[in-house]
């Protein structure tokens, strides 16, 4: 008795990952607000950010080491993101989002509009893990004065 069928296993996924999926809206809808408290909510305290394309690549490991790096551009870069697509995947804790954002460089006074596309992992309701590839040439024009 005690063992779940096919069509139950895949109705806990399905449930999962809409879940996670709401949670990845919540996240994509907060950022750029300044919504910092109810934005860090959605995150686990150990989760990681992967920016392969960033220069030097980085990879940061918890809350301290990513708020650490992200802090300092949330008043250069000051946009807010659209989510454009969600492509669901075997595992329900693993999302695939592209979305864009919209906004400008403070320092410079020029537009940022980048597309981005990344791998977002959950455990436990929570966001764990972001890698995040978008185009690094967006981000050099705009901080660029020319």
């Amino acid at each position: 008795m005690g063992e779940q069928t096919d069509g139950a296993r895949e109705g806990i996924g399905d449930a999962r990952r809409a879940a996670n999926r709401a949670v990845l809206e919540r996240a994509i809808s907060l950022i750029g607000t300044g919504e910092y408290a109810a934005l860090g909510g959605l995150y686990a305290d150990d989760y990681v950010l992967e920016l392969p394309y960033s220069d030097p690549p980085k990879r940061l490991e918890g809350r301290r080491e990513i708020a650490e790096y992200v802090g300092p551009q949330l008043g250069t870069f000051v946009f807010t993101l659209m989510l454009t697509a969600v492509h669901d995947c075997v595992d329900p804790d693993l999302l695939i989002a592209e979305y864009t954002s919209d906004g400008h460089v403070s320092t410079t006074g020029k537009t940022y509009r980048n597309t981005y596309i990344a791998l977002w992992r959950f455990r436990d309701g929570k966001v764990c893990g972001v890698k995040e590839f978008s185009n690094p040439m967006v981000a050099a024009e705009a901080l660029d004065t020319d």
